[in-house]
């Protein structure tokens, strides 16, 4: 199974601004949406040092890693590649 995850901070403006284009993929891809302030373990098992970070799992594995504002469509071609 495939999952996106979203690490972002309340204080990153590009993190705001990057938010809804991430909600909007909700109903085409499975998201998890992770605040590294609020979940620093987790950004730290995921080695995440910079947000927004955008990684797509797939079976529990790390396939491919976003750093940085994207585009919908190089994130949907991450997500499917």
């Amino acid at each position: 199974m495939k999952q996106l995850l979203y690490f972002s901070a309340p204080w990153c403006a590009p993190c705001r601004a990057y938010k809804p284009l991430i909600e909007s993929l909700q109903s085409e891809l499975s998201v998890t949406f992770i605040d590294v302030d609020s979940s620093p373990e987790t950004a730290s098992k995921f080695n995440v040092r910079s947000v927004p970070t955008v990684v797509i799992l797939e079976n529990d594995m790390e396939k491919h890693r976003l750093v940085g504002v994207k585009t919908k469509a190089e994130i949907i071609s991450a997500y499917n590649g």
